[in-house]
């Protein structure tokens, strides 16, 4: 029979964490009362962390390991344990033990509430301010109103999945931490409890500063495809809309100043400004078009749903 719970952890050179993670991990499910297994991605681990994870194995069949050729990244982690993932219930975690699995129950007693999505929220974190903290604070604000899905801790990887939710996602580039906001197009309900946050006893973080440029831009891609990826005309066709309206303007402005006043504008800036705009509004609108067909194409030749449906009564 399938498990009730399936704990999907990526895992990058962390060969001194496996073992203390297995014991943590064993002695928080084991008193859960729910069958469960464990999923440990290797992410292209070179410092053992493989042989560890096999020796676990051996010992718990429980525990499920895949094994990447090379380093992929944590998105590729978690979309390859979700695709394997046999429970009703995932929950996310990382590998490196400032996640509590002590805190699993906590999201499990939130889901049996009736939410698809509940997500950890480190009250207290226990990372560098300036460093780690301000930067994952203006984050997660801009994440929160940009997608319209309030968290305050986006960055925390302790989170539970109901399975239909996270069987229907198809992740690319860095887009694990954007899970809750991209299931949002699904309207699953999502909520938040606090978790502890326990600082890392081995090994070195894998994230630096660098990750809060990489945020925004994968921002702008989340909005693109909340908001329009099934009709993206409405987006380039408005901004060139207003392109071409604004050099339209121009142009108008400058015949009259031709014809009306007789001023020579041949050399005003405003003339090349104005045909620019209005070039510039035309490519717009036909790059909307043509991304219209493309994503025609990509939902009819892959049968993809517009819509998804929670519940039927017959």
């Amino acid at each position: 029979m399938d498990p009730e719970l399936t704990i999907v952890i990526p895992l990058y050179n962390e060969v001194e964490n496996v073992d203390p993670l297995h014991a943590e991990l064993s002695a928080a499910l084991d008193g859960i009362g729910r069958s469960y297994e464990v999923i440990v991605v290797d992410d292209g681990s070179r410092d053992g962390s493989f042989e560890c994870l096999k020796a676990v194995h051996a010992a718990d069949p429980r525990w499920r390991i895949i094994r990447f050729r090379r380093n992929f990244g944590q998105t590729a982690g978690f979309a390859a344990g979700f695709s394997a993932a046999r429970g009703a219930v995932v929950i996310t975690s990382d590998a490196d033990l400032q996640n509590d699995p002590r805190d699993i129950p906590r999201l499990l007693a939130k889901m049996d509430e009736g939410f698809d999505i509940v997500s950890g929220w480190r009250v207290h974190r226990k990372e560098p301010f300036f460093s780690r903290r301000l930067p994952s604070l203006l984050a997660n604000r801009m994440i929160s109103g940009a997608t319209g899905v309030v968290l305050h801790d986006y960055g925390c990887s302790l989170k539970a999945y109901r399975s239909e939710v996270v069987k229907t996602l198809r992740l690319y580039g860095e887009l694990h931490r954007f899970i809750p906001a991209v299931a949002s197009w699904m309207g699953v309900t999502v909520a938040e409890v606090p978790v502890n946050d326990r600082a890392r006893r081995f090994g070195q973080s894998k994230y630096g500063i660098t990750r809060t440029f990489k945020v925004l831009l994968d921002l702008i891609t989340v909005r693109f495809m909340l908001g329009y990826s099934t009709r993206p005309l409405h987006i380039f066709g408005g901004l060139g809309l207003i392109s071409g309206g604004l050099g339209l303007l121009a142009g108008l402005y400058l015949t009259i100043v031709k014809l009306v006043l007789g001023q020579n504008i041949g050399n005003r800036p405003l003339l090349l400004l104005a045909a620019l705009l209005i070039i510039l509004g035309v490519q717009m609108i036909s790059m909307g078009l043509v991304a219209e067909m493309v994503m025609r194409t990509y939902h009819e030749a892959q049968n993809k749903p517009i819509y998804v449906i929670r519940e039927t009564l017959e």
